[in-house]
């Protein structure tokens, strides 16, 4: 893997009156799939490193190790026998010119030669966000690639949907909670978008564990977490399986014109592999708008 790093300097870049009281992520890492044009993840990161003056890594993983699973060999070894990657000099330059543009201050750029599991685990390990295109790999490894990369991570994952133009607002933002660790990590990554929204609907579909409903560990409250961070949300209270559940949350987002679903990325490891749950599966594969997971 290879990193350059710059200092750019800062240009204007408009932003919402009240976002300069937002605190949102340090380090943005966006995986990005093209240099010419900029594919979306580069757009979306540097529009968001902009508006919360984050810094930012532009990390282009080599298409031909995209889809490389964990277990397919040593990453060092198969780099060898690739052929030459992009530029990387002209490619450095180039996201620096883009960053500068923009107004963001720190750019960084990286090329990574192993898989996308793999880049995410180890670049994402000093960042805070990550924004990723759903189509960087395959139909047939959305599940089993970028499913580990997301579940591997541990990291707030933005996902971008295929064909995605839209402008990083995320005016409309629709939370899926259902009381679990997961959803309570995403709703507490997604605080800076959040905080931006003019909209934020609550759907709560609380599943209590034993130990939470004997009393053994403290109850949280989404709503009264998300006032305390300045965020009213309009709450709507569900009960439904993990198939179902995830069913609504898509309705939901094609109702109300929604542009961000924020929820929990929820996995299990039968014989050793990592496999994503119902409603996480069933979003991933079919939502038409950015989703902000977390493991």
């Amino acid at each position: 893997m290879s990193m350059h790093s710059e200092r750019t300097a800062a240009a204007p870049v408009d932003v919402v009156a009240d976002t300069a009281k937002v605190a949102g992520p340090g380090d943005i890492l966006a995986l990005v799939t093209s240099t010419s044009p900029w594919s979306t993840a580069a757009v979306a990161g540097v529009a968001l490193a902009a508006r919360w003056g984050s810094n930012l890594t532009g990390c282009f993983v080599d298409p031909s190790t995209r889809m490389l699973r964990d277990a397919d060999g040593d990453p060092t070894v198969l780099g060898l026998l690739m052929a030459p990657r992009i530029d990387d000099a002209d490619a450095h330059a180039a996201f620096g010119e883009l960053a500068r543009h923009s107004g963001v201050h720190e750019a960084t750029w990286a090329v990574s030669s192993t898989g996308v599991a793999q880049t995410l685990r180890h670049v994402g390990a000093w960042h805070d966000l990550a924004v990723i295109e759903r189509d960087m790999v395959d139909a047939s490894g959305l599940l089993d690639i970028l499913g580990e990369a997301i579940l591997g991570s541990q990291l707030p994952c933005l996902i971008l949907p295929p064909h995605w133009s839209g402008e990083p607002s995320f005016e409309h933002v629709v939370i899926g909670c259902n009381g679990s660790i997961e959803s309570i990590r995403a709703i507490h990554a997604a605080l800076p978008f959040l905080q931006m929204a003019k909209q934020v609907t609550l759907i709560d579909g609380d599943v209590r564990s034993a130990h939470d409903a004997d009393g053994r560990l403290p109850h949280f409250d989404p709503f009264i977490y998300l006032l305390r961070h300045h965020v009213t949300a309009r709450p709507r209270y569900i009960r439904a399986s993990s198939d179902l559940a995830g069913d609504i949350l898509l309705k939901e987002a094609r109702n109300a014109q929604v542009d961000l679903l924020v929820m929990g990325a929820y996995g299990h490891s039968p014989m050793r592999e990592r496999v994503f749950g119902g409603a996480t599966r069933r979003v991933l594969e079919e939502a038409h708008i950015p989703v902000l997971m977390q493991h």
